[in-house]
């Protein structure tokens, strides 16, 4: 078993910055590929950035790309979502997610993270 516990989300202006981070205990952390999805209210939850266990594959939806950066650290069991020049779009909360199935590829689809945190409320205002 995996827990996940979010933390950094917030309201903030249309333009600033948030990081988003994500504590993992129980297994071994770097045994895992790690994903952000977020759902706004009235839509699907939908994949936002992964990174594969080793940190040397990342994979961002487009909508984001070149605005968000996903990282981890092995050592502190974490892994973090630098979120910039935000929108209201972004409005969502946010959620950390675990793969168990150790790969070279992000996975992007919702069904193949095994383990889920119960999320971070991310507000933007213009």
């Amino acid at each position: 078993q995996v827990q996940l516990v979010e933390s950094g989300g917030g309201l903030v202006q249309a333009g600033g910055s948030l990081r988003l981070s994500c504590a993992a205990s129980g297994r071994p952390f770097s045994n895992y590929g790690m994903a952000w999805f977020r759902q706004a209210p009235g839509k699907e939850r939908e994949f936002v950035a992964g990174i594969t266990w080793n940190g040397l594959n990342t994979n961002y939806v487009d909508s984001v790309k070149g605005r968000f950066t996903i990282s981890r650290d092995n050592a502190k069991s974490s892994v973090y979502l630098q979120m910039n020049s935000l929108e209201p779009e972004d409005t969502a909360v946010y959620y950390c997610a675990a793969d168990a199935f150790r790969t070279m590829k992000v996975q992007v689809r919702e069904g193949q993270y095994d383990y889920w945190g119960q999320g971070t409320q991310v507000t933007v205002f213009s």
